[in-house]
């Protein structure tokens, strides 16, 4: 069922709930924050590469300025020096908004079992996807990106349940 069964070009109009529309609006540009501390920001970067298109999601315009995006991906190991300016980013965002934990040192702390990394980011910043991997592809933080969009699609609000990929 597309656009064209519903013949726009005879009738001229489409009818649909605001809501949704404004639900469609939202996960098709969806604006994210890249937040590379370690390695797993080399992947991020080949996301937003055109080998790997990520405008085919609505996702090309990386911000860096946390008061235009709507999507935080925190990818790499966190200090606890580091939790606060991540901490500091995330609350300047506008609601509504989303996180994405990119990798094993983001989430679980990876490898580094010390006094100065935090083992995981849930621990200060509520997180909507985990995206797994060291480091993970880019087809795996894409997977993250279409499940934010669903969740969206749903109107599920964010910091629910987080959803392990």
């Amino acid at each position: 069922m597309g656009i064209n069964t519903f013949n726009i070009e005879e009738q001229g109009f489409l009818t649909t709930k605001l809501s949704e529309f404004i639900r469609w609006a939202q996960r098709n540009s969806l604006w994210p924050m890249p937040l590379g501390i370690s390695c797993c920001a080399i992947e991020m970067m080949a996301f937003a590469a055109p080998k790997y298109d990520v405008a085919r999601f609505g996702s090309e315009f990386l911000r860096f300025s946390p008061r235009q995006s709507d999507l935080l991906i925190v990818a790499g190991t966190v200090t606890y020096k580091m939790a606060r300016v991540v901490r500091k980013i995330y609350d300047q965002m506008p609601d509504p908004k989303w996180v994405i934990a990119m990798g094993v040192c983001t989430s679980t702390g990876g490898m580094y079992r010390s006094y100065a990394v935090v083992q995981g980011i849930d621990q200060f910043l509520p997180v909507d996807v985990y995206v797994s991997g060291c480091p993970p592809r880019p087809e795996n933080l894409i997977n993250g990106l279409l499940k934010i969009q669903e969740l969206i699609k749903k109107g599920v609000p964010p910091k629910r349940d987080p959803i392990f990929i």
